[in-house]
């Protein structure tokens, strides 16, 4: 079975500073579902992070280049967390299989997407 890997790194306080700049940035880019898990942790910035390098890494695996918005990859909280994508994003994956692995630190979010590609 082939593979792609996708990987994203991200300052965490890079992207609460671009909340708190753009403070419709969230729901442009997060489901409804995202930005409520987010919201029931102490530091939301640091989960929403993740999901965005998630979102980033599937992105980079699929070898999307554009076309669809980021809210059609969502990062579907669990142990381990999946992904759920809709619209073109769905579209252009067809019947491959996502997984993702996330994680942050203080300042750091990263997350790995690999890509069942046969």
């Amino acid at each position: 079975m082939a593979s792609a890997i996708g990987i994203d790194l991200l300052e965490i306080g890079r992207l609460e500073r671009a909340l708190q700049r753009h403070p419709r940035l969230a729901e442009r880019v997060f489901t409804d579902a995202e930005r409520d898990y987010a919201a029931a942790h102490a530091r939301p910035g640091r989960h929403l992070a993740a999901r965005f390098a998630a979102k980033e890494a599937v992105v980079k695996a699929l070898g999307l280049n554009g076309g669809f918005g980021l809210r059609e990859i969502e990062v579907v909280a669990g142990e381990p967390p999946s992904v759920s994508l809709s619209g073109r994003a769905a579209k252009a994956a067809g019947k491959k299989q996502v997984k993702i692995s996330l994680t942050h630190s203080r300042d750091l979010a990263t997350a790995v997407a690999i890509v069942d590609t046969a």
